[in-house]
């Protein structure tokens, strides 16, 4: 995928930002896609910093066109979905102000949560656009750094991009090991 994000940046290099903000809001609408190769492909044309910086302001932009999105799908379905029987997302749902900045800022810190399930509980919740917009934002940068140090790392294939790789393979590995023995049992 990374290569064929390369391959119309190079061809329509005029347009390369452009393409990026576009597929980051795509794949924010889509809330399932992860969007480590789109910053890859960032990082690798644009370079490092301007890469990670197209990539925050892609991904903050495509949270925020998300939100507003889900919101507006969600006030058209019926009201008669009751969310009584999980009653953790019936509190996330019930969050507002600074309890909901704080609550969306930790969630975007945390690497293993969605974003797109961030997005559309956000969306369903009573957290202002603007609040939402803000710690969204603020929450993806720690992230994106990350993940971005990471990315360069595993391209150049220094020392800490084969640890980082390593890591990454013994932690799927576990995982999928956890999930195949309690399968079993």
């Amino acid at each position: 995928m990374e290569e064929q994000i390369l391959f119309y940046f190079e061809k329509y290099a005029s347009f390369a930002i452009l393409i990026s903000l576009l597929i980051n809001i795509f794949i924010s609408l889509a809330g399932v896609i992860p969007s480590v190769f789109l910053t890859a492909a960032n990082i690798i044309f644009f370079g490092f910093w301007y890469g990670l910086v197209i990539s925050f302001v892609g991904e903050a932009l495509g949270a925020i066109v998300s939100f507003y999105v889900y919101r507006q799908g969600f006030r058209k379905l019926p009201k008669t979905i009751s969310m009584e029987r999980i009653p953790k997302v019936k509190r996330l749902l019930e969050v507002e102000g600074k309890k909901a900045f704080l609550l969306i800022l930790t969630l975007r810190l945390l690497p293993f949560i969605p974003s797109g399930l961030i997005n559309i509980f956000s969306a369903m919740g009573k957290v202002s656009l603007i609040l939402f917009s803000l710690a969204s934002s603020l929450g993806k940068i720690p992230a994106l750094i990350f993940e971005g140090y990471s990315v360069l790392q595993i391209t150049e294939f220094t020392w800490q991009g084969k640890i980082i790789l390593t890591g990454i393979s013994i932690y799927l590995l576990l995982y999928l090991l956890r999930k195949i023995i309690k399968g079993n049992s």
